[in-house]
């Protein structure tokens, strides 16, 4: 028995594979290898895939579930929370865009509805592509990336009522205008129904299904729901995805929205990709071959139109020149929701299969450059700055107000605009420290700047905002950027300034610290093993194991892992191999210590524990290299210095006599 579909998914799926494999490493969105698998194994070039229309089955069931999902993660108040970016940036992105390609296509012998159409189909981005890339690059709660996000999130929610009118487009003026009333009463009945829905009939539903604490029937019955609503709406004579949508709003406001969205990721991920890949089979190679130029200037016109509207849009809502910039690259390009509207607009006949074909090759193109123009949208911005361009444009609509910053030294130097770093000057203002924030982003450093915090706007990676920080003058720095190369990048630069500066770098990695460290810094937390380690504490706490054995475990795992990038550290003289692995820790003598009216020589630090004790602060003096003899005193600070594990076993003695086992 022969099953030429299980023969096509197979190779579908190994193909697949093997692409994404190759643009997992150079860090390309799958989505762009989906469709270059349907290119490669569609009938216009290897000719693999024979079984089109059942592979354009599973392309439906995919649009169906990534449709749900959106229902799913629809959110009233996440919208309200970027109104102003959503509806007046999303509207006037897609208005202008829209507007402006209309135009254009109307060179390009097309219908004024064809025309009106194609508009549409331009004004729409690749969401999953480009916020993939800016996850990746830690971009999107950036003052750019927030704009990206809500222009995007508009144009997600457009696309309903753009599926809903795409029929009256393929109809004459009289047909249309007839079609009105009935559609608006299908749109009233369907409000109603999800109005329903969502109040009373799903949470209803799913809370005895719950109840029954049967994930097998749970996940059925999240099935039946999608693909019945979706059925329900094609019988009307909507499409399924809009159905799909309606579905997944019906739930996104009960208890269970969560858990329907991550058991249906496997499977909406799974058919998706059946979808890229029938975009792909879709594309007629040859009339690409015989129409190149067409091709690549209607491509280059559609990156040109996207990038200067998004980039207006942009300047508009108050960004600065370099911000224009990358919000124009990251929306050039055309989207995975256009393809699901250009199918419709095909089966209406509003656009003919020649411009679909065109249509094709264009978005198909656009989607596979972006990740190399979000790349160089920094750089780009940079190089158009040494122009004279009009300060207006440099500054923004809204510039920031220029900060007198005193000069500081000692100081600690935040940078980075994530919640650790803002956190850290919280705190570092709690206890009257000196500092200075620079953060890359207008929004944070306005609402900053306006609850009185010192705090500046700028790239951490030039010279003349460090200098404004007076980092020549700082004891420490702390990078939080969350990106390795700009990390590093700053680290270089920071160290340059400043040779004896203590720089602490947070990063995602392990495998990072090798390179932090070889360019400077003294510190490097990995987030992703200190958590780790946080855990481990905890479960170490929850089975009564004492604190000093805890701190003695924790600072000798640390020291393994991060000693072995710093013993591996080029230097030529031992001494400074060996200092990054020594910390000074301050610790205060509370009363009923051990320690208290001992002299240093009796405590025996260095023998016992191999620390050294350095410096007493005692009553706002600093009494430096005591001598054995002096004898310590409650409410002394106390500064010794050694490796961690070592000062991990020495701390206890500082605190109760009680906490100080026998062996001490």
């Amino acid at each position: 028995m022969e099953l030429p579909l299980l023969k096509d998914i197979v190779i579908i799926f190994a193909l697949s594979t093997f692409v994404n494999f190759l643009f997992t490493k150079i860090k390309i969105p799958t989505i762009i290898g989906y469709l270059l698998t349907g290119v490669l194994t569609g009938p216009y070039l290897l000719g693999i895939v024979g079984s089109n229309h059942q592979i354009e089955l599973l392309a439906e069931i995919g649009v169906i579930l990534l449709m749900f999902t959106i229902g799913l993660e629809f959110s009233i108040n996440h919208l309200l929370r970027i109104r102003k970016i959503v509806f007046f940036g999303g509207f006037m992105q897609l208005i202008l865009t829209a507007g402006i390609t209309m135009l254009v296509a109307r060179l390009y012998d097309l219908s004024w509805s064809g025309a009106l159409f194609v508009g549409f189909l331009t004004a729409l981005s690749s969401t999953a592509v480009v916020l993939k890339l800016m996850q990746e690059r830690s971009e999107i709660t950036s003052n750019y990336g927030r704009t990206v996000l809500g222009i995007l999130i508009f144009q997600d929610v457009i696309l309903i009522p753009l599926l809903l009118f795409t029929p009256m487009l393929g109809s004459e003026a009289s047909d249309a205008g007839s079609q009105l009333l009935p559609l608006l009463g299908k749109t009233v009945v369907l409000v109603g129904l999800v109005y329903v829905g969502n109040r009373w009939l799903m949470p209803k539903v799913l809370q005895m299904v719950a109840h029954t604490k049967n994930q097998e029937l749970f996940m059925m019955s999240i099935f039946a729901i999608c693909l019945s609503v979706a059925l329900l709406t094609s019988e009307m004579g909507i499409s399924l995805a809009f159905g799909a949508f309606l579905a997944g709003l019906m739930i996104s406001e009960s208890e269970y929205s969560a858990n329907a969205f991550g058991h249906l990721i496997p499977f909406k991920d799974t058919f998706t990709s059946f979808f890229f890949v029938s975009i792909g089979l879709l594309l007629d190679l040859s009339f690409v071959a015989n129409h190149p130029v067409l091709v690549f200037s209607t491509v280059l016109l559609v990156l040109l139109i996207k990038m200067l509207v998004a980039a207006g849009t942009a300047f508009v809502l108050g960004h600065t020149f370099r911000g224009t910039i990358m919000v124009g690259f990251a929306l050039c390009q055309v989207g995975e929701f256009s393809f699901i509207l250009a199918q419709s607009g095909l089966k209406y006949n509003i656009i003919p299969d020649y411009y679909y074909q065109l249509f094709l090759a264009v978005a198909i193109i656009s989607m596979s450059v972006t990740p190399l123009l979000m790349m160089v949208s920094r750089q780009t911005a940079d190089l158009l700055l040494k122009l004279p361009v009009p300060k207006i444009w440099v500054n923004g609509l809204f510039p920031l107000p220029q900060v007198e910053v005193p000069k500081l030294q000692n100081h600690v130097v935040f940078i980075g605009k994530d919640s650790r770093s803002l956190n850290l000057s919280v705190m570092a203002n709690y206890l009257k420290m000196p500092y200075i924030s620079i953060i890359f982003d207008p929004g944070i450093v306005k609402k900053l700047q306006e609850k009185g915090e010192m705090v500046i706007y700028g790239d951490a990676t030039n010279e003349p905002i460090l200098e404004k920080a007076h980092i020549k003058t700082a004891d420490v720095a702390v990078i939080s950027v969350g990106n390795l190369i700009v990390s590093m990048a700053i680290v270089d630069r920071v160290r340059q300034l400043n040779p004896h500066v203590f720089i602490i770098v947070r990063t995602k990695k392990v495998v990072d610290i090798e390179e932090l460290y070889k360019l400077g810094a003294n510190q490097v937390i990995p987030e992703e093993f200190e958590t780790a380690i946080e855990l481990f504490e905890r479960i170490l706490k929850q089975r009564l194991v004492p604190q000093r054995e805890i701190n003695r475990l924790t600072a000798k795992i640390r020291d393994e892992h991060y000693g072995i990038f710093r013993e591996e550290m080029d230097t030529s003289d031992q001494l400074f191999r060996e200092l990054p692995n020594l910390e000074i820790m301050a610790l205060k003598v509370k009363e009923g210590s051990f320690v208290i009216g001992k002299s240093i020589r009796e405590i025996k630090l260095r023998k016992v524990f191999g620390v050294t004790l350095v410096a007493i602060l005692r009553k706002d003096k600093l009494l430096e290299h005591p001598d054995g003899n002096k004898r310590l005193e409650m409410d002394d600070t106390v500064y010794i210095m050694g490796r961690p594990e070592q000062m991990a076993k020495a701390f206890e003695l500082f605190g109760p006599e009680e906490l100080v086992s026998e062996d001490q």
